[in-house]
């Protein structure tokens, strides 16, 4: 699995018009579920999202962790970080189908709220646009593969 991990003053996401999500200081959280991604990717990627200790400390430094400042999450499905880009018109051969994405998707979901974060979302598969206010600005990739 693939991510890239914002902090954000603020984020959400509107559908058709209608803002569907959104969230207070936290993560915007672009995933993506490549071909050969399973439940312990899933597993991986929830728990360094959860752990990721990017919030400033009383002295400035960055070291507390989301859950020790109270962050949300934005989870949006993104299937586009598995783009081939070797070409000018990227393939994405790469991310997994939907009916493997989804499930996995959603368990990244379920494992961030069970450790107790407020979790908003996407609608995969939607035209979504999503907007978010950056903070620093922090922006992390994080991939299973290199965990």
């Amino acid at each position: 699995m693939r991510a890239v991990v914002t902090r954000v003053k603020s984020a959400g996401v509107t559908i058709a018009g209608e803002k569907t999500a959104a969230i207070g200081p936290g993560f915007l959280v672009l995933l993506g579920v490549g071909t050969e991604d399973g439940p312990a990717q899933a597993d991986k990627i929830a728990d360094r999202i959860c752990g990721l200790r990017v919030f400033e400390d009383e002295n400035g430094k960055m070291n507390r962790a989301p859950g020790d400042v109270g962050a949300e999450l934005l989870i949006v499905s993104q299937f586009t970080l598995y783009a081939d880009c070797r070409s000018r018109r990227p393939g994405f051969t790469g991310a997994a189908r939907p009916e493997t994405a989804v499930p996995l998707y959603e368990q990244v979901v379920r494992l961030c709220r069970e450790r107790g974060f407020a979790v908003q979302t996407g609608v995969f598969g939607a035209d979504m646009l999503v907007e978010s206010v950056n903070d620093g600005p922090v922006t992390l990739l994080l991939d299973t593969d290199t965990l």
